[in-house]
């Protein structure tokens, strides 16, 4: 079994790499999460909000 983490990516991100390390524990597109992101944001209303708390509360990815 792997154990697979989440983390903000470093190297692709376009603002704080949640989305890219989202995408890559996922194993889509980049481009899938930020469209969902968006919206989820324009929905829901708390798609800002969640992605800060995420960009604060995640680590960097190291490698």
């Amino acid at each position: 079994m792997v154990n697979k983490k989440l983390y903000r990516i470093e190297k692709g991100k376009m603002l704080f790499g949640v989305c890219g390390g989202v995408a890559e524990y996922f194993n889509v597109d980049p481009s899938l999460i930020r469209i969902g992101w968006v919206l989820f944001g324009l929905f829901a209303g708390t798609g800002l909000l969640a992605y800060i708390f995420a960009a604060i509360i995640l680590p960097v990815k190291t490698n």
